[in-house]
């Protein structure tokens, strides 16, 4: 092992352990966070790294902040904060996928799809961190009606922008650290990483699956609620990991077809 690994692991190792004890991450999502990284730290080393650290950071930061503003909305969620590795999997596991290609075949438009993943991932959660903030209810793209804050396919002007300033952190940061990458690239991945969000909320409003509970009646995406299993209202697999998941893989095949 070379030094640069070395310290290339134990940058993963420690910054792993960090998320899980600032309850940010699970030990099951330490350890899967260990997993997506030694993969993107074998294809990119530190640069990739970074761009995938200023997801994860920021989109930290977003969840703690304004948490006043923000009750109650986890009722309505399957999960909190804290992420299990079905969470890092779902916002990690696609960015990884594209660089496994990379390293395998070398060809930079994987780098490219790797980024745009990613993008899609911070704009996603952006938008669902920092749309609550909005002193209005967010209309649902299913029904055009106001619905509760925190509802799957629910959008506001303030998560909209969210979702186009966290995809373009997510670029900028590309553009700094990565190899290949210019100001075209940059307008390109952005767009990609926020059509990918669009898509999240698409699949949020037709086709995730969504939950009553049976004492209160809250709608979540939850099967357990006030010590109750939920009564399914929609959809019939697909939970929110696995459209995160799609989204951010689709973002990253949406930056592949534009390139």
């Amino acid at each position: 092992m070379t030094a640069e690994s070395f310290f290339l692991l134990l940058f993963i190792l420690a910054t792993a352990m960090g998320g899980w004890r600032t309850h940010n991450l699970s030990i099951s999502g330490a350890l899967m966070a260990v997993v997506v990284g030694l993969i993107i730290g074998n294809a990119y080393g530190f640069p990739g790294l970074f761009v995938l650290g200023v997801f994860f950071l920021s989109s930290s930061i977003w969840s703690h902040l304004f948490k006043k503003a923000k009750h109650g909305i986890e009722d309505r969620l399957a999960k909190t904060s804290i992420r299990d590795w079905q969470q890092v999997m779902a916002n990690g596991g696609p960015a990884a996928l594209f660089a496994l290609m990379f390293s395998l075949t070398g060809v930079d438009v994987w780098t490219f799809a790797f980024v745009a993943s990613i993008a899609a991932a911070n704009s996603d959660t952006w938008a669902s961190e920092i749309g609550p903030l909005s002193h209005k209810r967010p209309f649902s793209v299913r029904s055009f009606r106001r619905v509760a804050k925190g509802t799957s396919g629910a959008v506001s002007l303030i998560g909209t922008v969210a979702a186009v300033a966290g995809a373009a952190l997510i670029s900028l940061a590309a553009l700094l650290m990565l190899d290949g990458m210019d100001s075209t690239l940059f307008t390109l991945i952005t767009l990609s990483g926020f059509l990918g969000n669009l898509l999240d909320t698409l699949l949020g409003a037709y086709v995730q699956l969504d939950y009553c509970c049976r004492v209160c009646g809250v709608q979540t995406e939850s099967t357990i609620h006030c010590g109750r299993r939920t009564e399914r209202t929609k959809g019939y697999w697909m939970n929110n990991e696995l459209v995160n998941a799609l989204s951010s893989l689709m973002a990253g095949v949406i930056i592949i077809l534009l390139y």
